[in-house]
Formats: structure tokens, C-alpha cells, sequence
């Protein structure tokens, strides 16, 4: 493969970008010195093709290797959710309810759930921003709360926590003992936001995974992992449809 690669990419340059059933989609690369072959990934959004690859590896590889691999990048941009913006009458994802947006400029500009409608009013023109600084500080206050709870079924005492708006990662947990949590999963069921803050809580322990690990992983979170992550494997790229 590698070989076949190199002859294809010597005989003629290759576009940074790639159409993927007429839409032009950039191709961005990511030199990891860990790793050992060439990998390829759709953003979760569709905005662009992600590869990493070994610190030998030639770029001109890389991307033959996505042009190579240019119909099923196809099929997975078909099959995403097309993004549409939240209008009354339309849909909010929230803890994984959907609730039905109803908008009155005369109602109080913060958004309030009443049954199963997600009440909100003020302009119009702003109404996308305001439930999304909504939807940000539920996502906080839910992952703080998750946290503390796991960071003390770990022994743990509690870290600093915020907020991604990553493409790629879900959560995440950095050697100062700090955890992010991409926003969007307060739009998912809960259990799965709580696997994502379990995952992470066990890495302030274990940075790797080890046995120790999903041992620890295990003893925290209270539900089925595999249950979790299949729902964003199946899901997730759907929490990305709403807002930009």
C-alpha cells in the first residue's frame, strides 16, 4: 500500500482538498511522532478530512491515501445530519428529550422547558445564540456535578472543568489535572454525558488504558460503557446538526 502510494504521489501533485460528491472538502494533517500508520477520519461536522500520520510519512501519501479512499469519505458525508439552524416550531436536543422551540419576543429571554416545549423569548434575530449560551451553561453545571461525583467515588478531590467545542474529542483530561467536556452532549441522554466525565475522572488516575484503567472506569460509573459509546458512535455526529 505504502509503495503504491509513493508511485502515485512522485507522479503528479496532489490538492490539498478533496470533492466528495461536489462539495469541496479540505484535507488537514496531523503528524503524531506515536504513531504507526496513516489514519483516516471525516470531521464529526463534515468541514474537513482529518489524517494522522506517522512523522516519516509524506504528506503527498497522505493525501493519495484520502483520494484513494475518496468513495466512502462520500458516503460518510451523505449520511450526516444537514445542519439546521433552531426556528420556533422546530426542535432543541436536551438531555436526550426532543422538545418542541416556541418563541414569543414577549416572554422572558431565557429559555425555560414547560412540558415538552423549551420556552424562550427576545428578537428573534439573536434566538440561536441565546439557547446556545444556554445549552453551554447546562452542559457546565451537569459536568461539574458529574464530576465531583466521580472524583469522589475515585478518592479524588475535585478539578478544574470546562468547555470544548472540539470536533474530534468528546472529552478530555490534561496533565495539570484539568477535564474538558465538548458542550454538545448535554444534548445527548444523560448516562452518556456521565460516561464521557467518568472516562475523564478515571485518567486523572490512569493516563492510558491500561486494565487499571477500565478497572477504575468500571467501579465509577454506575451504567453500561459499551451502551455509552455505542450511542455516540451511532449518534454523535448528529449532536452537530443544530448549531453552528
Amino acid at each position: 500500500m505504502i509503495d503504491w502510494l509513493r508511485g502515485a504521489s512522485a507522479r503528479k501533485p496532489l490538492d490539498t482538498k478533496i470533492d466528495l460528491g461536489g462539495t469541496p472538502v479540505p484535507i488537514v494533517l496531523k503528524r503524531l511522532h506515536n504513531a504507526r500508520r496513516l489514519t483516516l477520519r471525516l470531521a464529526p461536522d463534515g468541514s474537513e478530512v482529518r489524517i494522522t500520520l506517522p512523522a516519516w510519512a509524506e504528506g503527498r501519501e497522505a493525501i493519495a491515501f484520502a483520494h484513494a479512499r475518496k468513495g466512502w469519505l462520500a458516503e460518510q458525508l451523505a449520511r450526516m445530519p444537514r445542519r439546521a439552524a433552531p426556528a420556533p416550531g422546530g426542535e432543541v436536543r436536551y438531555r436526550g428529550r426532543t422538545l418542541r422551540l416556541e418563541w414569543d419576543a414577549r416572554a422572558p429571554r431565557r429559555p425555560a422547558i414547560v412540558g415538552d416545549s423549551l420556552r424562550i423569548g427576545g428578537p428573534e434575530s439573536g434566538l440561536e445564540t441565546r439557547l446556545k449560551r444556554w445549552l453551554e451553561s447546562e452542559a457546565l453545571a451537569l459536568a461539574e456535578a458529574d464530576m465531583r461525583e466521580y472524583c469522589a467515588a475515585a478518592g479524588l478531590d475535585p478539578v478544574p472543568i470546562g468547555l470544548t467545542r472540539a470536533q474530534r474529542r468528546w472529552g478530555s483530561c490534561s496533565d495539570k489535572s484539568r477535564i474538558r467536556i465538548n458542550w454538545r452532549l448535554v444534548q445527548a441522554p444523560d448516562s452518556v454525558r456521565r460516561s464521557v466525565v467518568a472516562h475523564e475522572v478515571a485518567h486523572l488516575v490512569h493516563f492510558d488504558h491500561s486494565s487499571a484503567f477500565h478497572a477504575l472506569l468500571g467501579r465509577i460509573f454506575e451504567g453500561e460503557i459499551s451502551a455509552a459509546d455505542r450511542w455516540l458512535k451511532e449518534h454523535g455526529r448528529g449532536l452537530y446538526a443544530s448549531f453552528g
